[in-house]
């Protein structure tokens, strides 16, 4: 079974809409949800298809951090599930970053959680090992089993 999740703060100084298109540069949800938590929403996107991570894939090519994606991905598995987190403002204009922490994203980062019966080969799919830059193999999407 496949769930991907991302969430996101939306601060009061912030248009959700924009941060729903940060979202879709990278993640293509099929359910949305918000929830307060005092004055900032808390935006939860969801989709049960590795598919929905066609973008974020293409992108890590497109900007070429296959080794620095893959060492996040890494670092983020915990049992059957992948965390990680990027920059919201970089993700506003389509550039993708990963940050350590909420603090390196001023405005709260964007945290996806991918939960998979495999996940290093999720991980090896989106971010193969490379030589020189360039991939070791390029392994098909994982089935959404």
């Amino acid at each position: 079974m496949v769930k991907v999740m991302v969430v996101a703060e939306v601060r009061p100084s912030e248009d959700v809409n924009k941060v729903l298109s940060a979202i879709s540069n990278f993640f293509d949800f099929e359910k949305t949800n918000t929830r307060k938590e005092g004055i900032i929403d808390i935006l939860v996107l969801e989709a049960r298809t590795l598919k929905s991570l066609l973008k974020f894939h293409r992108v890590l090519r497109n900007e070429r951090i296959l080794d620095s994606a893959r060492k996040y991905l890494m670092k983020g598995i915990e049992g059957n599930t992948i965390a990680f987190m990027i920059h919201k403002q970089a993700a506003a204009v389509g550039v993708l970053s990963f940050v350590d922490n909420d603090k390196e994203s001023p405005l709260g980062a964007i945290k996806f959680y991918i939960e998979y019966q495999n996940p290093k080969e999720v991980v090896d799919w989106l971010a193969p090992r490379t030589a020189h830059g360039v991939p070791l193999w390029d392994n098909p999407i994982p089935p959404d089993v």
